[in-house]
């Protein structure tokens, strides 16, 4: 290896692999430069900072446990100590998942939709309706106050904020309407 101290007091190291060592005058900051063109930061407050060339990718680890991903598509992960997981997509769409299996996903459009870890989903659209889908059924609400509900056996049921009832048979045939 080569070591150079500088006039300004940075220090540079280089290694035979072609890989450079750089380590600033107040010994706070290292940076090392890759032959594959991947750079390692290790900043004064303990961030570390790893620049992956080939992926065009930065992920930067912090001292109290959160990760941060940074991908060239503008896609950004992050990674918290408890497990949660936080994705923002390059439309703006952020998915958390949850250690305990939840997960929710909320939309440009204000749609927000959110999943049980037993797999049931809640879908809150921003025009006020709601779905709720489940095993046994699919519901969705109405701002009105109706609700329609579709079993898994292809029986429906409307419930219709005037007070009216309607109930199809799994051929779609009306077996109930009450007004």
């Amino acid at each position: 290896k080569v070591e150079e101290v500088l006039t300004d007091g940075r220090r540079i190291i280089t290694f035979r692999n072609g890989t450079k060592k750089e380590i600033s005058a107040d010994r706070r900051m290292t940076t090392i430069s890759f032959s594959n063109g991947d750079v390692k930061k290790i900043m004064p407050d303990q961030r570390v900072i790893y620049y992956y060339a080939d992926a065009q990718t930065t992920h930067t680890a912090y001292p109290d446990g959160l990760e941060v991903l940074q991908f060239p598509n503008n896609q950004i992960e992050k990674h918290y100590p408890d497990g949660t997981q936080e994705i923002v997509f390059p439309d703006h769409t952020v998915k958390r998942l949850y250690s305990d299996g939840f997960k929710e996903t909320f939309f440009p459009d204000g749609t927000v939709v959110k999943v049980e870890k037993n797999g049931d989903k809640i879908v809150v659209f921003s025009n006020g309706q709601k779905e709720v889908h489940t095993a046994q059924f699919k519901r969705r609400e109405y701002p009105d106050g109706t609700v329609k509900t579709v079993f898994c056996n292809g029986r429906q049921e409307t419930k219709y904020s005037t007070g009216r009832v309607r109930i199809k048979d799994e051929d779609g045939n009306i077996i109930l309407d009450k007004k």
